[in-house]
């Protein structure tokens, strides 16, 4: 069953949109998301919303959505919403969402709770404050068989927020892909000790080059901002430095660049052709 909302100023419109927010988000423990791949990866991978708008002369080739989301709401987990493209204009984030957006609970879960491999491999960034990095990390950590990403907030105290939006939608949905947990340093530090995970931490004061390092055994990729660096905190706990080689006159690469590089350099040691 669907209910109609022609309304802009219909309360549900207008909570949809503080949810842009943080703050909101936060409160609210929910976040939003847009845009047909990602809320066919979100769909596919059991995320349950909690409610569905739809604009059905927005939807095009991407109807079939619209059947999934009837029997999500004849369960009764799920409340759908059709809704005119000026209401659909005033809740979407961007103009290209292909008329279906979800409004979904929180979703990361607890270290402990994190699914490892026989031999786990995984990537901590710490820090990682900037959304569209974030979103990029998560798309690389999916192509290259990550178990999990692990994120811990920065030297800078602003918190990494992996239920902005902009995250879902610059990881194209494989947010829901990928295991995700949030913790603070000693605490990810702990659990890895205790699971006998080696950390291999990224710093230009480093003297061994990122593909000289060992990779294929249970392993962490450890990533700090591209402002900050990794805190002492990591950099005093790590079993290994390890550097990628500079040869020009920036000091930084982007953090999604540096990651996806240490990543597949994992990659071609823990999988040989």
């Amino acid at each position: 069953m669907r209910t109609s909302i022609t309304s802009l100023q219909n309360a549900r419109v207008k909570n949809i949109v503080k949810l842009n927010n943080r703050r909101h988000r936060d409160v609210a423990r929910l976040t939003v998301v847009e845009g047909v791949p990602e809320v066919e990866r979100a769909l596919q991978h059991d995320v349950v919303p909690l409610e569905a708008y739809v604009c059905p002369p927005l939807l095009g080739d991407a109807a079939g959505l619209l059947d999934t989301l009837q029997n999500l709401a004849a369960t009764g987990a799920t409340r759908l919403f059709e809704v005119t493209p000026p209401v659909f204009a005033k809740i979407a984030y961007r103009e290209d969402s292909g008329g279906v957006l979800l409004v979904l609970p929180y979703f990361q879960r607890a270290l402990d709770d994190l699914p490892l491999s026989a031999n786990p491999f995984l990537a901590v960034i710490e820090g990682g404050e900037k959304p569209g990095n974030l979103g990029a990390i998560l798309r690389t950590a999916d192509a290259a068989g990550v178990d999990a990403v692990i994120l811990s907030p920065g030297q800078d105290l602003g918190g990494t927020d992996i239920h902005n939006p902009n995250v879902i939608r610059a990881s194209l949905g494989t947010v829901f892909t990928v295991p995700t947990a949030l913790a603070p340093t000693a605490q990810v530090i702990g659990w890895l000790r205790q699971r006998g995970i080696r950390t291999l931490a990224t710093t230009p004061a480093a003297a061994t080059p990122y593909t000289a390092v060992d990779m294929k055994g249970p392993v962490a990729l450890v990533m700090g901002s591209e402002a900050y660096g990794l805190s002492a905190e990591w950099l005093a706990a790590a079993d290994e430095h390890l550097v990628i080689p500079m040869f020009g006159h920036v000091d930084s690469l982007n953090l999604s660049v540096a990651t996806a590089l240490l990543l597949y350099e994992a990659v071609r040691q823990r999988h040989p052709s």
